[in-house]
């Protein structure tokens, strides 16, 4: 498969990932409020819940690499949730007996990205006055 065609995958799966997360969302706040983030913890579940599966069927061939890794992995549970694919790499870190990568991976990732977070916002909150 072409790099473009690769891309196009990428792309289609990823536009129909962004809306799910949009229709997810809306569909959470409308049953729970919000009061939290239901929709975030929902996506991330079944995102991660589904690249499990996808791994599992790629890896006993059930379906080739080309194109639903591109199409399903890296678009569309891709723009559903990255949280699917940082999820899949501690299973492999697990499976691979990395068990100190695995904490890493995990520590870094929550607090770095939540530290990352907070930082983004303070930065561009006090220069624009807010």
């Amino acid at each position: 498969m072409s790099q473009i065609s690769t891309l196009a995958f990428v792309a289609l799966g990823g536009a129909f990932g962004a809306c799910g997360r949009f229709l997810v969302s809306q569909w959470c706040v409308a049953l729970f409020g919000k009061g939290f983030p239901y929709g975030t913890l929902t996506v991330n579940v079944v995102g991660s819940l589904m690249m499990g599966g996808l791994f599992a069927l790629l890896e006993n061939g059930t379906l080739v690499a080309e194109p639903w890794r591109p199409l399903i992995g890296l678009g569309f549970l891709g723009a559903l949730t990255t949280f699917s694919t940082f999820s899949m790499d501690n299973v492999v870190l697990m499976q691979q007996g990395e068990w100190f990568k695995f904490g890493l991976n995990i520590g870094i990732n929550v607090v770095g990205c939540t530290f990352a977070a907070w930082a983004g916002y303070q930065l561009l909150a006090k220069s624009a006055g807010a």
